[in-house]
C-alpha cells in the first residue's frame, strides 16, 4: 500500500511538472516569505503539543469528513490551541490538493505542514512554493541517501522535515540523517493495524534533542493522555477532529496532555 501510494503521488507530481516546469516551481518556492520556525513552534513544553490535521479521508477509514472549507477548519484548529497544522494533499486516496494547503496557509498563523508521498525534489519545491513550513518524509517510503537528500534540500529551503518511522530501524535510519522531528506512527502502513504502544517502545532510541510526536490512535483524551505519558511532545491528531467539534475536542486532548 505505501509503494502504491508513494508511486500514485509521484505521477500525479509529474503530471504536474508537465504544465509546470520544475524551474517554475523552484522560482515561485524561492519568492515564498521564508518558512515558519516549526521546530520552535513544536518545542517541549510543560504539556503537550497538537498538530492538528485537515483530512477528509483515508484508505483505511474511506471518507471522513467533506471540509468544503479547509481554510475555516485550520481557522478552528487555531482557535482550539493547535501548534501546527497538518494538511493532507494527497488526491487519491486522501482527497487533498495542494490548493487546500494554500488556503490553510493563507487563514492561520500556524506552521503549515505538507503531509504527502514525498519522494522527489519537485515535491519538496512546490510544497514550499505553496506555502508548507513543514514536509513529511516516511522513512520507509524512501532509500537512505534518497532520504538524506530530501532531508537536505527541506532545510536548505528554510522548512522543517518532519520525519515519520514505524520500527527501531527506521528511528535510527532518522538519527542517522540528524532529523531534529521525528514521528512514530502507530498505524503499520501494510496491514493498516494499531498499535497505540508503538511509540511507548521506540521514544528511546529518539535522540534527546529531537522533538517526539506521536501519530495515529488517537481518537480521546486518553489516547492523548496515554501518548503524553510515553513521553511525546507532540501529538498529531486527524480522524478525532474531523469527526467532531475541533475546538472541543482539541481544548480536552491539551487539557488531557497537560
Amino acid at each position: 500500500m505505501l509503494a502504491d501510494l508513494t508511486a500514485g503521488a509521484v505521477q500525479d507530481a509529474e503530471a504536474r511538472a508537465s504544465a509546470k516546469p520544475l524551474a517554475a516551481v523552484e522560482a515561485a518556492a524561492l519568492a515564498r516569505p521564508a518558512a515558519l520556525d516549526a521546530l520552535a513552534a513544536l518545542a517541549p513544553a510543560d504539556r503537550v503539543k497538537i498538530i492538528a490535521e485537515v483530512k477528509r479521508a483515508s484508505p483505511s477509514r474511506g471518507d471522513l469528513a467533506a471540509i468544503p472549507d479547509p481554510a475555516l477548519q485550520a481557522r478552528l484548529y487555531e482557535q482550539g490551541g493547535a501548534s501546527a497544522i497538518s494538511v493532507l494533499t494527497e488526491g487519491r486516496r486522501f482527497k487533498g490538493s495542494l490548493a487546500d494547503l494554500e488556503a490553510v496557509k493563507g487563514a492561520v498563523a500556524l506552521p503549515v505542514l505538507r503531509k504527502d508521498f514525498i519522494a522527489n525534489e519537485y515535491q519538496v519545491l512546490e510544497a514550499r512554493a505553496a506555502g508548507a513550513d513543514l514536509v513529511l518524509l516516511i522513512v520507509a517510503a524512501l532509500e537512505q541517501d534518497v532520504l538524506e537528500r530530501l532531508h537536505t534540500l527541506i532545510l536548505e529551503l528554510g522548512m522543517t522535515p518532519l520525519v515519520e518511522t514505524h520500527s527501531g530501524a527506521e528511528v535510527d535510519r532518522a538519527a542517522q540523517i540528524g532529523a531534529r522531528l521525528i514521528g512514530v506512527n502507530a498505524r503499520n502502513l501494510s496491514t493498516f493495524e494499531l498499535d497505540r504502544d508503538l511509540f511507548g517502545r521506540l521514544v528511546d532510541r529518539i535522540p534527546g534533542d529531537a522533538v517526539k510526536v506521536a501519530e495515529s490512535a488517537v481518537l480521546s483524551p486518553a489516547d492523548v493522555a496515554h501518548y503524553r505519558g510515553a513521553g511525546a511532545d507532540v501529538v498529531l491528531v486527524g480522524e478525532a477532529l474531523v469527526t467532531s467539534d475541533p475546538v472541543t475536542t482539541l481544548n480536552a486532548f491539551l487539557e488531557a496532555g497537560a
